[in-house]
C-alpha cells in the first residue's frame, strides 16, 4: 500500500526521502520503478545502515546516510517522504518539530507517508488488540519466549501515540490533507498531502 500510493506523487526528477530506512526494505520497489529518480535515505543504526548500502549498490541515485531526525533533514525539495515505523522511537517532545521539518522540506503538492504502531483509544480496547496481535505472532510461529523478548527489547523505547493524536500533529504542522489509508489493530498508516 506504502508504494501503491507513493508512486502517485513521483514524477520526473522527484526526490524521495526515507526518514527511517532500516534495511532498505520499505523503500526497495520505489527504487526499482523509479530508475531516474534520487533517494534520500536515513536511519541511525549502523547495522542497518551497512544492510541498506548492501541492497542498493547505485550509490549514484540511492544516498544511504546516518541522520538523527532530531537534528533536521539534511535535504529538501522532495515530492515524497517516508516514515514507516519510525517516529515511534523518536521521544514524543521531537516529534512536532521532526513532522515540521518534513513539511517545510516538502514540496507543494507532495506527500508524507506515515505508518506507526497506535495506541487504541481506552486501555481495555488497547489491551484486547495488544492480546490479538500477539495471538496473531503465536500463529505465525514465534514462541512465547520471543514473543516476550521482543517485547521487553521495546518496552521504553518505542513510544506510541494515538490515531488521533499523530493526525492532529500533521494537520498542526500544515497538512490540510490528511487520511488514514490503514489500520490493522495497533498498526496505522497516513497520508498526508501540502
Amino acid at each position: 500500500l506504502v508504494f501503491k500510493i507513493g508512486k502517485n506523487f513521483i514524477k520526473e526528477g522527484s526526490e524521495i526521502v526515507d526518514m527511517g530506512c532500516s534495511n532498505g526494505l520499505s523503500i526497495e520497489a520505489f527504487v526499482k520503478a523509479f530508475p531516474q529518480n534520487c533517494f534520500h535515505l536515513f536511519d541511525v543504526s549502523v547495522p542497518m545502515l551497512d544492510a541498506c548500502k548492501d541492497r542498493f549498490s547505485d550509490r549514484s541515485r540511492v544516498f544511504v546516510r546516518n541522520n538523527d531526525l532530531r537534528n533536521g533533514l539534511p535535504v529538501r525539495n522532495f515530492d515524497l517522504a517516508l516514515s514507516i515505523l519510525t517516529l515511534q522511537f523518536t521521544p514524543i517532545e521531537y516529534r512536532q518539530n521532526i513532522l515540521q521539518d518534513v513539511y517545510d522540506k516538502l514540496n507543494e503538492g507532495g506527500a508524507f507517508i506515515l505508518v506507526e504502531k497506535v495506541l487504541g483509544n481506552s486501555a481495555r480496547i488497547d489491551n484486547l488488540f495488544v492480546k490479538e496481535y500477539y495471538d496473531m505472532k503465536k500463529d505465525n510461529g514465534y514462541t512465547q519466549e520471543q514473543i516476550a523478548n521482543k517485547r521487553k527489547s521495546l518496552e521504553g523505547v518505542l513510544v506510541p501515540l494515538t490515531a488521533s493524536f499523530n493526525e492532529h500533529l500533521l494537520h498542526q504542522v500544515g497538512f490540510k490533507y490528511v487520511d488514514c489509508f490503514f489500520r490493522c489493530l495497533n498498526f496505522s498508516g497516513w497520508i498526508a498531502i501540502k
